[in-house]
């Protein structure tokens, strides 16, 4: 006996093309985000390195001296004191003052890159130093040529660390904090006013965000982070400079590009933090 095609659909012995584990379409996969970290080794840098692969985030990063990039903590699988030992992470070394070592980071995410394929998306600058041992230019130098980066590999977002005190924040320094800045640290402050000045002119069509923090500290993360304009200084811990940095080049709506915010902690009553919701869920169960 012969059936229709319409018979055998009615009745299940046939299978409509509709009903084909095949035209099932897939799911859109997240796009791969490649952070570059300059000043890398230093408290707040390698902070951004180890929470940018905790992140799942591929990073590349620029270090005068490899064997001083290790995890400022132990968390996400790495352990304090020791090497970063990840596939996520390549490393150059080199100077951020010299064009073509910066150029080398964004080539293909680095001289090392384990993933040749993958391109710079944002950008974390958290340059330090002695200026006896890095120059009394250092800052804005390296600055330059890391926005001459960007621009020339179609990076927009960049977060720069520099101090409370530095450009039009002084009022908000401390008083004794404001006596150093013009004695003892005059020349360090004069090349993070020039850093910031980098910025705002040769970096102003960059999706910027220059970070102002307080009194830095050691401690474990709080996720705790309040900014604004005219708040005045506080106490902030490296970790939580580092997710707010992370926060400036990753969240798509993040709420402080193209100013100079002035960031601190404060666990009382009444501060609403201004890290995603998701970063400050990870920051406070650390």
């Amino acid at each position: 006996m012969l059936f229709s095609t319409a018979a055998l659909l009615s009745s299940g012995l046939l299978l409509s093309p509709a009903r084909s584990p095949a035209a099932v379409a897939p799911r859109a996969r997240a796009p791969t985000l490649s952070i570059a970290v300059f000043g890398a080794s230093g408290g707040t840098g390698s902070e951004a390195v180890l929470q940018a692969l905790e992140r799942g985030e591929d990073v590349s990063c620029l270090v005068r001296d490899a064997s001083k990039l290790k995890a400022p903590r132990t968390a996400a699988g790495f352990s304090e004191g020791s090497p970063f030992a990840s596939d996520k992470l390549s490393v150059t070394t080199g100077s951020v003052t010299n064009k073509a070592d910066v150029d080398a980071v964004f080539a293909s995410g680095g001289e090392c890159s384990p993933r040749p394929s993958t391109r710079v998306t944002g950008v974390v600058v958290a340059l330090g130093g002695k200026t006896s041992d890095v120059g009394p230019t250092m800052l804005q130098d390296g600055t330059a040529n890391i926005v001459a980066a960007c621009k020339a590999n179609g990076v927009k977002r960049i977060s720069v660390v520099t101090t409370i005190g530095a450009g039009d924040s002084m009022d908000q320094a401390p008083w004794a904090f404001r006596l150093l800045m013009m004695t003892v640290m005059s020349s360090i402050m004069s090349d993070k006013n020039a850093q910031e000045a980098v910025i705002t002119s040769a970096g102003a069509d960059l999706e910027y965000c220059i970070v102002r923090p307080g009194g830095l500290k050691s401690d474990p993360p709080t996720g705790v982070v309040t900014a604004g304009k005219d708040q005045d200084a506080g106490a902030i811990t490296r970790a939580d400079v580092a997710a707010f940095c992370l926060d400036a080049v990753v969240e798509p709506d993040f709420q402080f590009l193209r100013q100079a915010v002035s960031i601190s902690s404060n666990m009382g009553s009444g501060f609403k933090s201004v890290l995603a919701d998701k970063t400050k869920s990870r920051m406070a169960s650390k």
